[in-house]
């Protein structure tokens, strides 16, 4: 019993002054903390030892936990590059984030980074919390000096490209990514938001490049597949876009804007049956239904059936009035049976449905339906032929084609 007591009074002391020139070298007073809890442990031990007082388990184990355990941890977390005011002030964010108070974290990590510049953890945190409040160009900040303490934290790289990308910086977030890409390859969410990108400024054999290198890591991601369908529906390439829409569409079923862009290519080469197929999959979805029905009508009317064709515009408008009921004005197939379309006397006072499609989703889709409409009159050989053409020279060469196609009929 007393060796037990003489061994404790020793090692607690060498911790306890340890501590104390901790204290005083790095000028840290979360040390107190510590000093005091040492201190606790050092006095029931001294009671016990002294005045031989029989103490119960419940004092032993708390000067054991107060004069040993903590004060090694905090030892051993040191020894792993951590401070104790990182660990204090961590774990004081961690708390104020869990019961929601974000001012009182931020203030905590700010306080760390102010004393510890070099805490990884602590810019971490406090971008996360400034990219949560909406303070993107402070959180880039924050991102940027993560990844400078450690250059393999490839999700920080990642963060700052997509809050580049919401500042519409596109350059520099495809600047980020492609050296984020360089670093880890197999990052596809990283490829997926290049591409995204490159997509946006019409960099469409570019985003091609990128996602087919995104495949080799991921084969079966949807997105990725479905996105490598949007590159080369713009770029006319109607057979591998159907090939990538269709692995997309046997991924998951459920999402069906892969099904909306195989039908549109299926009228684009005047498959009637197969479009129709896909359309009617198509109306199942809430946000896709109406176009679905528009052009279900579409189809009813080429093949001469008008009292399907008014059943489904019908349905369209009832979906989505104001959108639908443009496009019929819009559309000469409409024209012999406007009169028995119920078109909305109050259309201005319609509410308009809100669009959740994403950028390059709307994008590709309004281009897949142009083409449907150019290619109305063309023939498969020259539908083909419009592969890789680009936007800017699309028309003088389907005006060509339209020519050359009018003279064989003749």
């Amino acid at each position: 019993m007393i060796v037990e007591q003489f061994i404790f009074t020793v090692i607690s002391l060498a911790i306890f002054v340890y501590m104390f020139f901790k204290m005083i070298k790095n000028n840290d007073t979360s040390y107190v903390v510590i000093l005091i809890l040492e201190a606790i442990g050092i006095a029931i031990n001294f009671m016990e030892f002294v005045f031989s007082i029989e103490i119960n388990m419940f004092f032993k184990l708390l000067k054991y936990i107060f004069s040993i355990v903590i004060p090694g941890i905090v030892i051993i977390l040191e020894m792993n590059g951590k401070t104790l005011i990182e660990i204090i002030n961590i774990t004081r964010a961690k708390f104020y984030m869990f019961i929601e108070n974000d001012k009182k974290a931020k203030e905590a990590l700010i306080n760390l980074v102010t004393k510890v510049p070099n805490s990884y953890k602590g810019h971490k945190m406090l971008a996360e919390l400034y990219e949560k409040e909406g303070g993107m160009r402070k959180a880039i900040d924050e991102y940027v000096l993560a990844i400078d303490i450690n250059k393999k934290d490839y999700n920080s790289y990642y963060k700052v490209a997509e809050l580049l990308n919401g500042l519409n910086k596109r350059d520099e977030a495809a600047e980020m990514l492609f050296n984020l890409l360089n670093k880890k390859p197999d990052m596809y969410k990283a490829t997926e938001l290049l591409g995204d990108i490159l997509i946006s400024k019409e960099m469409y054999k570019e985003a091609v490049n990128i996602y087919q290198e995104a495949l080799k890591y991921n084969p079966v991601s949807y997105e990725i597949n479905y996105n490598l369908g949007i590159a080369y529906t713009m770029l006319n390439d109607f057979q591998n876009a159907k090939v990538c829409y269709e692995k997309a569409a046997e991924i998951n079923s459920l999402i069906y804007n892969a099904k909306y862009s195989l039908a549109e290519i299926a009228l684009i080469y005047k498959d009637l049956e197969e479009a129709e197929k896909r359309f009617l999959q198509v109306i199942e979805d809430d946000e896709l239904s109406a176009d679905g029905y528009f052009e279900l009508s579409k189809i009813s009317l080429i093949k001469g059936d008008k009292i399907t064709a008014i059943k489904y515009v019908n349905t369209a408008i009832d979906i989505d009035s104001r959108r639908i009921v443009d496009k019929v004005k819009k559309d000469p197939l409409f024209i012999p049976i406007l009169a028995r379309i119920s078109i909305p006397f109050n259309l201005d006072n319609q509410e308009e449905r809100e669009e959740t499609l994403l950028k390059k989703e709307i994008k590709a889709k309004e281009h897949l339906e142009e083409m449907v409409e150019i290619t109305r009159h063309l023939s498969y050989n020259d539908i083909n032929l419009l592969k890789n053409t680009g936007n800017s020279g699309k028309r003088k060469k389907i005006v060509g084609l339209e020519k050359d196609n009018d003279e064989r009929q003749k």
